[in-house]
């Protein structure tokens, strides 16, 4: 990390404005794009009915597809669950049947297009369990932030706790309009995905922010944006190893986890992402910009010390 460090002589925070602009374009155009296209909230929050099922031979989804829209059943997602034998069938509540109906006459129409097809599992998820399942994913992402603000204020100091929950918020906001404009689906293990990115971007604010910290005790004669400066640099090389090296699982997730898993690990690497950048301009250039200086973060010396004789 040393010699990395000694390489590196980066002007971040010289940087900070142009970094500070773009990242409020895509926070805003984020929002824009929540509020005209909203999120595609899968079974877990809209409710329905999940089937699962086997086949003997591997299976072409189209064909499911194509099927179920022949025999009525338009709002319909399939998908491979494990591997291509195996079959994920997410059907949107109607009103003018009964959830248990609906699994028999969907498995019907699989039965007479290959009476080989075998039902492993049925699953209902009511319209109000979905809801309450909705505000309790939102809660659990609103909770977190106030603990993290908490914790870094009792830890650092009230403006590097403000940056961090900022960036904080900058990802999940930026992560969550991704995922409105390309209408990928949402469900509890995007949101699982959503705090795993929260822990993540945290846990490398820290780490910048220890450094900050240790360089405001040690560099007396820089200013408070050469600090900065320099901390980010000497921590470079390990966001950047940690990153990379947690992309590459990501990446391998995406390619082979199978379709089942794929917006899990879509969330998660668009996180990584933005986390990362946030890290470095985000959280730094806030904490700045709110007028953090030396005198914040100085030792402070307790009364009544006693004073070495000693020459």
């Amino acid at each position: 990390m040393e010699l990395f460090a000694k390489s590196t002589h980066i002007d971040f925070m010289g940087k900070r404005k142009i970094a500070m602009v773009f990242s409020v374009l895509l926070v805003i155009a984020s929002l824009v794009t929540l509020t005209i296209r909203g999120l595609n909230f899968g079974i877990d929050f809209t409710g329905g009915t999940l089937i699962e099922v086997v086949y003997p031979q591997a299976v072409e989804l189209d064909g499911i597809r194509k099927l179920l829209e022949e025999a009525g059943y338009h709002d319909v997602q399939v998908q491979h669950f494990g591997t291509a034998r195996d079959v994920l069938i997410r059907i949107a509540p109607r009103d003018d049947l009964a959830s248990a109906r609906l699994s028999e006459e969907v498995m019907t129409a699989l039965a007479n297009a290959d009476p080989t097809v075998e039902k492993r599992r049925v699953e209902f998820v009511g319209p109000q369990v979905g809801g309450e399942l909705a505000e309790q994913g939102g809660l659990a992402v609103l909770y977190s932030l106030i603990g993290i603000l908490i914790y870094v204020s009792l830890r650092f100091e009230y403006r590097f706790s403000v940056g961090a929950v900022v960036a904080l918020v900058h990802d999940v906001t930026i992560t969550l309009g991704l995922f409105s404009l390309l209408q990928l689906e949402f469900d509890l293990t995007v949101v699982a995905a959503i705090l795993a990115v929260i822990g993540y971007s945290l846990n490398d604010t820290i780490v910048v922010f220890d450094r900050i910290r240790e360089n405001f005790r040690k560099m007396r004669k820089g200013s408070p944006q050469e600090v900065m400066n320099a901390s980010i640099n000497q921590t470079l090389s390990r966001t950047l190893m940690t990153s990379g090296t947690t992309l590459l699982v990501l990446v391998a997730l995406f390619l082979f986890g199978g379709e089942i898993i794929h917006d899990f690990a879509v969330a998660l690497i668009v996180g990584i992402f933005v986390g990362t950048y946030s890290s470095i301009f985000v959280a730094g250039a806030l904490s700045l910009a709110l007028g953090v200086s030396k005198a914040d973060l100085m030792v402070v010396e307790k009364e009544g010390k006693e004073i070495d004789p000693s020459p």
